[in-house]
């Protein structure tokens, strides 16, 4: 029964880090808003300064969610060894 619950843990976790990795890179595809070529005071810079940090966090998402999916198809990997095993002992 643990094994049915580790594999469903599995693909739960492939399917966030998939909706995970869609927003981050949904996020760093959307155009900023129009800037002007050369800034001029100090709230046109302090708004770019946080459209980078957000493309930086975007991106940092974007890499976690990659990870989670690696994690996870490393859990349904051994989930299905565990069932494989069982069924090879049972037979």
């Amino acid at each position: 029964m643990q094994v049915q619950s580790a594999y469903a843990s599995g693909m739960q976790g492939l399917q966030s880090a998939q909706q995970g990795l869609a927003q981050a890179t949904t996020s760093v595809a959307t155009p900023d808003e129009q800037k002007p070529a050369v800034p001029q005071d100090t709230v046109t810079l302090s708004s770019q300064a946080v459209s980078q940090s957000n493309t930086a966090t975007a991106l940092i998402s974007a890499t976690e969610s990659v990870n989670q999916a690696q994690a996870s198809t490393k859990v349904i990997e051994a989930a299905s060894e565990s069932i494989g095993s069982l069924i090879d002992i049972e037979v």
